[in-house]
Parts: structure tokens; C-alpha cells; sequence
């Protein structure tokens, strides 16, 4: 899949979940690539394609930097990638009745 259309062809749901997990301050962005094969470059793409302008910015300021984002640069302390509440059913979507 070339980076220009990694995300395109991705479900309404998937693309949900992903920009759940990278909102997460303990999700790595290596996580989302073995998860659904978008590097950081492309999440990035996905976010500010996704994400109100003002959004977009306060993600970026938040995840520029952070060492937990980074399976390489995270502490040895950091045995695992989420919250323990962190997976939902539905991932947060609301059904319809």
C-alpha cells in the first residue's frame, strides 16, 4: 500500500480506532503499525486529515516528545501499552436502536 493510501481504504471504525490509540498517551506508535500497517508518518496523514486544525495541533503538541509513544525510547517500568481500562466495547462507537 503506497503512504498516500494507507489510510484511505480503511473502515470508519478502524480509523476510529486508531485515532483513539493515538490520542493514548501509552499506546506506541509501533502498536498502530502492527495492528494496521500505518507507520507514524502516516498517522500523522490520518490525524490531520481526520482532526479539526485546532485538534490536530494540541495531538501533535502532546505526542511530540513523549517517550511513551516510542516502544525505543520508553523505560523499562513500561510493561504495557494501555491502560487497564482502556479497551471499551465498540470502541466508544454508539449504536443505533
Amino acid at each position: 500500500m503506497s503512504p498516500n493510501k494507507a489510510f484511505t481504504t480503511l473502515d470508519p471504525v478502524a480509523k476510529s480506532r486508531i485515532i483513539e490509540m493515538a490520542w493514548e498517551d501509552r499506546t506506541p506508535f509501533e502498536a498502530i503499525d502492527d495492528e494496521f500497517g500505518l507507520v507514524e508518518q502516516d498517522v500523522i496523514k490520518l490525524m490531520r486529515s481526520e482532526l479539526k486544525p485546532n485538534s490536530f495541533r494540541n495531538w501533535r503538541a502532546r505526542v511530540s516528545g513523549r517517550t511513551t509513544k516510542h516502544k525505543a525510547l520508553r523505560s523499562e517500568d513500561v510493561i504495557r501499552g494501555y491502560a487497564p481500562a482502556q479497551y471499551k466495547p465498540n470502541h466508544g462507537l454508539k449504536r443505533r436502536v
